[in-house]
């Protein structure tokens, strides 16, 4: 289960990532917690127009941090988007400190966060196969969603507390302090002990990237799941806020407690995916499945307590779904585009909250809290019958490298294969 924190490069880059982490769950509770009672009347829309803004980079540029991850060194990537993020954290703590915080600010500094993000999250993503031997990929893309997920346990919990001792202000900048961990770490780690993929050069690597993706239709179908699961499935930084508040007329603690019980789930989710050899299409369709049910739960819980208890099982597929389908892409892909095709899948998987969070704001508002979950039940549900009756009827899918078509791969009820070496 922890085969890769015997790497030492890997060991130091998860204990400043757990920091980080922490932190970063703190801050976007703060975030929420001034945007729901400080700058509006607990407006849904207000709420996810923001959480729209600080995903909508991920859509839009998330190609273009692919690119940038697989022509520069990753490390020196994520040093100046840590940086980046940290100083936007530093400006919202003290705009909301110093009482001048409006809406439009909020706008902002959640883009400006959001575009620093998007050109990270290719490159951080595939730096764990430079800091891993290709045997470990799996637990270490597992232990990395361990580690985010462990941070989503402890961060909303801590928030609740230090916002209601002290304030939203105090703790966003808190989350700043946090960032200084990742940086530490990935100033500490022995370059001679990574493994850098093969360096992109000339123009056309973002096509390249799509061109290679367009010829896989394993990852396509993987695309497509993700992107479901990602734009309606994955926003309870928007229903849990408003189910807490408008359903179960709860404050921040009971916020910050139920982000942190459904964090038991994901992290226990994470822990079990670490420990797959090779990530699997039933693994992913069934954990989709479960997610469904969860959510038709959620929406349907008559009390806060039941709410609560459900919220563990429903983190745990969640997490299954997404360590398993990151997994599925990452070992299948030709190291020289790894950063590329990863920019895809977070564009996919994350982008599509710009999409999701504004509208589910509006079914909030129009048709009550509930129906914010709800609109997953129907749309992963449909998702994974739909991906079963695909791979059921599909014997043989041809997969391409670059622009040639290789030899047959069968995709259904086994390991994602890897292309081989001379199809290049």
């Amino acid at each position: 289960m922890f085969a890769a924190l015997s790497v030492r490069n890997y060991r130091i880059y998860a204990t400043g990532a757990i920091v980080s982490n922490t932190g970063t769950w703190m801050g976007r509770v703060a975030q929420d917690w001034v945007v729901l009672t400080e700058l509006t009347n607990r407006s849904a829309s207000a709420l996810g127009i923001v959480t729209g803004l600080q995903f909508l980079p991920m859509l839009l540029l998330a190609p273009i941090g692919g690119a940038i991850g697989d022509r520069f060194p990753k490390r020196r990537v994520m040093l100046v988007t840590q940086s980046v993020m940290a100083l936007t954290a530093i400006a919202m703590g003290v705009l909301v400190i110093s009482g001048v915080m409006q809406l439009w600010h909020m706008y902002v500094l959640a883009f400006v966060q959001g575009t620093a993000a998007a050109i990270d999250a290719p490159s951080r993503q595939s730096f764990v196969s430079e800091m891993v031997p290709p045997d470990r990929i799996t637990n270490a893309v597992g232990l990395n969603s361990a580690s985010f997920h462990g941070g989503r346990l402890i961060g909303p919990a801590a928030a609740g507390f230090l916002i209601a001792a002290f304030g939203t202000g105090p703790t966003l900048l808190i989350n700043a302090a946090t960032f200084v961990a990742v940086i530490i770490a990935l100033v500490t780690l022995n370059p001679t002990e990574l493994t850098p993929a093969p360096r992109s050069r000339g123009r056309g690597r973002i096509r390249e990237g799509v061109v290679y993706v367009r010829g896989r239709p394993d990852i396509m179908l993987i695309l497509a799941l993700v992107f479901v699961h990602g734009t309606f499935g994955m926003n309870f930084q928007l229903t849990n806020a408003l189910m807490v508040t408008e359903v179960f007329e709860g404050g921040v603690e009971d916020l910050g407690l139920i982000s942190s019980v459904m964090a038991i789930g994901s992290l226990g989710g994470a822990l079990v995916a670490a420990r797959q050899e090779r990530p699997r299409w039933r693994r992913l369709i069934g954990a989709l499945m479960g997610f469904t049910a969860c959510t038709l739960a959620l929406g349907l819980a008559p009390s806060w307590t039941l709410y609560a208890v459900i919220m563990v099982p429903t983190g745990l597929f969640a997490l299954t779904v997404m360590v398993t389908a990151n997994a599925m892409v990452q070992t299948s892909v030709d190291p020289a585009v790894r950063s590329r095709v990863m920019s895809l899948y977070m564009a996919v998987f994350m982008g599509g909250t710009p999409l999701g969070a504004p509208m589910i704001g509006w079914v909030g508002d129009t048709f009550g809290a509930r129906w914010t979950i709800l609109i997953a039940t129907v749309m992963c549900g449909s998702a994974a019958v739909a991906a079963t009756i695909y791979l059921m009827r599909t014997d043989d899918i041809r997969l391409r490298r670059g622009h040639r078509l290789t030899r047959p791969v069968h995709l259904v009820r086994g390991p994602v294969q890897a292309m081989p070496e001379q199809a290049r």
